[in-house]
């Protein structure tokens, strides 16, 4: 028999993550132990912006005149690109939970760097604001070191 919306367990959700990597803890309550739920990983986020492209741009003369300059494409930008798109990724599965009533509530704990990618991400694909947003970095911390920090906020 298939778990429908209503029959679902609705749990609150720890998206705890940086741009390599995001664990989901859920909890039955607010302050119940977390328990790990799955986690997501980001190949791109843990290479150098150099890694990300294998060619380089080669030289090119200028339209006119004698000069010569390099055509290598901006390597920072696919880094940010793969970031942006991981972000929206996590964004993506929150919205989903909530709009399927898997999850009452969640809270964020991201790398100061991460959250404002992740910030913007939930803006567009949920409608409903954290009860908790933590900006530092914590992913691999065990989980009673997690569920401390965030029943202090």
């Amino acid at each position: 028999m298939a778990t429908t919306a209503s029959h679902a367990k609705k749990t609150y959700w720890i998206v705890v993550a940086d741009e390599a990597r995001a664990i989901v803890y859920t909890r039955d309550t607010r302050r119940a132990p977390l328990t790990e739920s799955f986690s997501l990983e980001n190949d791109a986020g843990r290479r150098k912006p150099g890694d990300l492209e294998t060619d380089r741009g080669g030289r090119s003369f200028d339209s006119f005149g004698a000069g010569r300059h390099s055509m290598a494409k901006e390597k920072s930008g696919l880094k940010k690109s793969a970031t942006e798109a991981f972000a929206k990724d996590i964004a993506e599965r929150i919205g989903k939970a909530i709009h399927n009533g898997r999850c009452r509530g969640y809270a964020l704990v991201a790398a100061p760097r991460f959250l404002g990618m992740l910030r913007a991400a939930l803006a567009s694909s949920c409608n409903v604001e954290p009860f908790t947003t933590i900006d530092k970095e914590v992913v691999g911390k065990d989980t009673a070191f997690l569920e401390k920090l965030i029943d202090q906020h």
